[in-house]
């Protein structure tokens, strides 16, 4: 294996069709067809002796091919850079991709104004995939985004990390919903049976906060929401009691929309990774959002 070599052209071939989802949608965006797309996966496996693609529905890298798109991702990057350096502009008109990975909270409250700063001052675009803190993680490992806001403190293989502060959650209900369903307050015998408001099924912030009130988490009828704003309005309809952040309840605590159902709140530490790749424009992304964590996030304990 000593002589084998991963041609640019592959690559970025391979990285289209993870990208897409498809032989034939990554062939329309290659300008190519798909036969040609095909026969370039079968080229780069076989050079690699191994598969590198999965052709499901959609399409996906094996773990062989996650270090390929990886490749194909950071030399596009530090084509960029070099470029940018040597005062050559693009005369496609390109504007680089950026791929990030972010939780659903940091997103809809403070994540994009760091972003839209960004793009004011670089020809970047960015690509966005949301999906919990716990699991932004695996998004660096297979290669999908440069750059995660997580939970995990400890670097991934090949990233270095940067601690942004803590996403503080406290329990919160409308009046009338208190009324109705925790009358003689926020009682564990109440709430075993008091409807609530999870994200998804993987969304453990409810039940944690259940299980340091003596409530036995699986009790409760539960509303599925999994989007931030619409979890944070379903809650302030009155679908049910959630843990939300200062951001989305400050207001309506203050003017008494909202009411707290006590108990200690649930904090999340966020961390920055990316990859330890020394590129000006993945270092600008992390200043900007490493700043911007840091002003707007609780501050994280000291270890």
């Amino acid at each position: 294996m000593a002589d084998v070599r991963i041609p640019v052209e592959l690559a970025e071939t391979l990285a289209a069709v993870v990208d897409e989802g498809s032989l034939d949608a990554a062939a329309r965006r290659l300008h190519v067809t798909p036969s040609a797309v095909s026969q370039r996966i079968k080229a780069l496996e076989e050079q690699l002796g191994r598969v590198v693609l999965v052709r499901s529905k959609p399409a996906r890298p094996t773990e062989a091919g996650a270090a390929v798109v990886r490749l194909a991702r950071q030399t596009a990057l530090l084509e960029h850079d070099a470029l940018a350096a040597l005062g050559v502009d693009d005369d496609r008109g390109a504007l680089v991709a950026v791929p990030l990975a972010v939780n659903a909270d940091s997103l809809a409250t403070w994540f994009l104004e760091p972003l839209a700063r960004l793009r004011d001052r670089h020809p970047v675009v960015f690509e966005l995939h949301r999906d919990d803190q716990d699991f932004t993680a695996g998004l660096l490992e297979s290669g999908a985004v440069m750059g995660a806001v997580t939970s995990r403190a400890t670097p991934v293989a090949g990233c270095r990390v940067s601690p942004l502060g803590v996403m503080r959650y406290e329990a919160v209900a409308t009046p009338g919903y208190c009324e109705r369903w925790l009358g003689e307050g926020a009682t564990p015998e109440a709430l075993a049976s008091a409807p609530l408001v999870d994200f998804d099924r993987r969304d453990d912030l409810q039940s944690q906060w259940l299980t340091a009130q003596g409530v036995d988490a699986a009790s409760p009828p539960r509303s599925y929401v999994p989007a931030s704003n619409d979890f944070a309005t379903a809650i302030k309809l009155g679908l049910g009691w959630g843990l939300l952040p200062g951001f989305q309840s400050a207001a309506e605590l203050a003017d008494g929309r909202l009411v707290r159902l006590g108990g200690p709140p649930v904090d999340v530490p966020l961390y920055w990774q990316q990859w330890n790749l020394r590129s000006p424009l993945l270092d600008a992304v992390a200043d900007e959002l490493v700043a911007e964590g840091r002003r707007v996030l609780a501050v994280l304990p000291a270890a």
